[in-house]
């Protein structure tokens, strides 16, 4: 089964949020794509396993249609058996190698960095396709999170030949600055998931990488 292209990763990445009713998740997953998404990463921690699996089943079909890459997060074995186009790896969710051996060579696989370059290079070394960043700023999700700057996008940028992706607390008014500090794509949840106007929030995001 055809793979997306997923070369590139940039623009705005929509993770979406625990939604275990799966009709209202394609609603508003529809919205984001229609608002110019050029990332899914299917992301449930309240889900079981049978709803994971229809969930991302459903959503793999959904980014077909809009030619979007689809990434799972922490779940190799899930992402291969729907087709999904990678995974995101947290920090304890195993290695890139043991993610390839599941996924085979032609995946995507992300790596989550937080506040560490080192851990980016590692990485990168390790053959993920492209690293995250954050939290950049105060996330409802992640309230404890670590914190990143955007001088650590600008030396990454100098550093790394693979997209970097930006997380945390990320809006229209912030987010402008990650992109001239080196961002290729702006990792989002609430920020486009609870707006009011999903497909018009989702806009003004791919708006600011015009």
């Amino acid at each position: 089964m055809s793979q997306i292209p997923h070369q590139g990763i940039s623009g705005l990445y929509a993770i979406t949020p625990d939604e275990n009713d799966t009709a209202e998740l394609l609603r508003k997953v529809r919205l984001v794509l229609l608002g110019g998404a050029r990332v899914v990463q299917y992301r449930n921690k309240t889900a079981d396993v049978a709803l994971r699996l229809k969930q991302a089943e459903a959503l793999r079909e959904l980014t077909r249609e809009f030619a979007v890459p689809l990434i799972l997060n922490d779940d190799a074995a899930l992402a291969q058996q729907v087709y999904a186009d990678g995974v995101h790896l947290g920090g304890a969710d195993g290695s890139v190698a043991a993610a390839r051996a599941v996924l085979g060579s032609g995946k995507l696989i992300g790596v989550s960095c937080y506040n560490r370059l080192a851990l980016a290079h590692e990485a990168v070394r390790q053959g993920a396709g492209y690293v995250a960043f954050g939290s950049f700023f105060s996330s409802a999700v992640k309230p404890d999170a670590v914190v990143a700057t955007p001088d650590l996008l600008r030396q990454a940028r100098r550093e790394l030949a693979v997209p970097l992706v930006a997380i945390g607390g990320i809006t229209v008014q912030n987010g402008a600055q990650l992109l001239e500090a080196g961002a290729d794509a702006l990792a989002v949840i609430s920020a486009v998931f609870a707006a009011p106007d999903v497909e018009g929030a989702a806009r003004e995001f791919s708006n600011l990488f015009k």
